[in-house]
């Protein structure tokens, strides 16, 4: 599965997170993803959000329709 990279670098704060998630990034986003709690991790330079399930809260990874995971592309 190749990952959707975006060159949206500028758009992070000194803490790793994005205020409001780009236009770019909701737009590539799969439905029943909840884009409010979407942040940008610098670990590994992709999206994720927080699954609020029955039991437990997740932070999964968000994905694209396709099911591809939604990162950015480093700075050389």
């Amino acid at each position: 599965m190749g990952a959707i990279l975006l060159g949206l670098g500028a758009c992070v704060d000194g803490a790793g997170t994005v205020g409001a998630l780009p236009e770019e990034v909701a737009a590539l986003a799969a439905p029943a993803q909840d884009l409010t709690t979407a942040r940008l991790q610098e670990a590994d330079g992709c999206y994720w959000y927080v699954h609020r399930g029955p039991v437990e809260s997740t932070l999964l990874p968000l994905r694209t329709a396709k099911g591809n995971p939604i990162c950015v592309s480093r700075a050389e």
